[in-house]
């Protein structure tokens, strides 16, 4: 689950974390009302109008301004507010702006002093634990970065049962070149970084840039934030952040109905279930010319009701020219998997794209007497590469 950038911000402030501090609004004049609240405290007229959604790359795609008085700040926090913001992570299609964040602007004083850098906190599956990867490269994409200067980033492993060490936050900070008090408190910013991280069940934090002011105290600009879903029980309060507008809505009423579904960009829908068997059929169909549409496991004890629902959900995508519904039935019946595919083919109707069926296993027997009795316009497969060429028929 994302954050945005200023609940992620306030979720490292509870942890004494330094911010760029800002309102978020949702109007122009809630905008305005954030302003003249940030111009009091701070005396200064120009503040940061930033575009709340779960993206990067916003300042490219015009969803980061900068306004240097209160008339300015109404032009771009209307310009943004309701904007399709295109960046290179959204895709084409962009995402609707619902939301925006006026920050204090922390870059008006001692410019040729300040400094920027990136931190980030996420999970090295390979060596099994925690690493900070930091860069005094900050404000820049770190992928930009690890392919053209990969000398300057810094890479610091955690291990797990002692946890972030004092001479590991002294060594961040010694790597990015600081000295006297902003050396200190990065030390303090790495230390409080990274107990935000563990203790909110984060899977990762990228603080992009991490600034260094003129009188030396460090902030955090910026600040994305990834929860593990896994551990969101254990957070009710971060949980009620979700913002289902920023979601894909096909993957709401998946996870509604208790369905692994991840959207993807291809033309195969797939109908699996076991993680593992969804992974080798995704390859299925790649190997055959396809590119699946979707990641969908039913799940180990799959009836007819949710066979249906997940058939339903494959078919909302467009794109998708065929389906493979690939089930090995272990503590599934192949029977009830049978069921559920006839009742969505009956209740659905006018299903013109072609189906593939492979089913394996517990009453497989059962399951394809049923399919064939009821006068589907649907391929058997009994082999995976039987199933193979029947989705390159298909997509061909």
């Amino acid at each position: 689950m994302n954050l945005h950038e200023y609940q992620g911000k306030e979720l490292l402030k509870k942890y004494g974390v330094k911010i760029q501090e800002g309102i978020v609004a949702e109007t122009v004049e809630q905008a305005v009302a954030a302003w003249h609240d940030i111009n009091k405290r701070t005396g200064d007229e120009g503040v940061v109008v930033k575009a709340q959604v779960h993206a990067g790359g916003r300042g490219k795609g015009g969803g980061v301004k900068f306004a240097p008085n209160l008339e300015a700040l109404k032009e771009k926090a209307g310009e943004i507010l309701g904007m399709t913001l295109v960046t290179p992570q959204t895709g084409a299609h962009g995402k609707v702006v619902h939301k925006v964040l006026i920050a204090e602007d922390a870059y008006h004083k001692g410019a040729s002093e300040i400094k920027e850098f990136y931190v980030s906190i996420l999970l090295d599956r390979k060596k099994e634990c925690n690493v900070i990867m930091y860069s005094t490269e900050g404000g820049m994409d770190i992928e930009e970065v690890a392919e053209h200067t990969p000398e300057k980033i810094f890479k610091e492993w955690i291990d797990s049962a002692v946890g972030l060490q004092p001479f590991q936050a002294r060594k961040v900070a010694f790597n990015l070149g600081l000295s006297g008090a902003a050396f200190k408190d990065m030390v303090d910013f790495i230390q409080k970084l990274y107990k935000a991280y563990v203790e909110s069940d984060s899977s990762m934090f990228e603080i992009n840039p991490v600034l260094k002011s003129s009188d030396d105290k460090i902030i955090a600009v910026d600040c994305k934030v990834n929860l593990d879903d896994n551990a969101l029980y254990r957070h009710a309060d971060l949980e009620a952040q979700r913002d289902l507008l920023e979601e894909d809505p096909t993957e709401i009423e998946a996870a509604a109905a208790e369905l692994n579904y991840v959207k993807l960009d291809g033309n195969v829908g797939c109908m699996v279930n076991g993680a593992g068997l969804a992974m080798a059929t995704m390859d299925i169909i790649k190997l055959s010319g396809g590119e699946p549409a979707n990641f969908l496991d039913v799940g180990g004890t799959a009836n007819a009701e949710r066979v249906e629902k997940a058939f339903r959900i494959i078919m909302k995508d467009p794109h998708v020219k065929a389906i493979l519904i690939n089930i090995f039935g272990g503590i599934v019946r192949c029977d009830r998997v049978a069921e559920g595919v006839i009742d969505a083919y009956k209740n659905i109707g006018n299903i013109e794209i072609p189906i593939i069926v492979r089913l394996q296993g517990t009453n497989a027997d059962i399951a394809k007497k049923m399919i064939d009795e009821a006068g589907l316009k649907v391929e058997s497969a009994i082999l995976l590469s039987e199933a193979a060429s029947l989705v390159a028929k298909a997509v061909a």
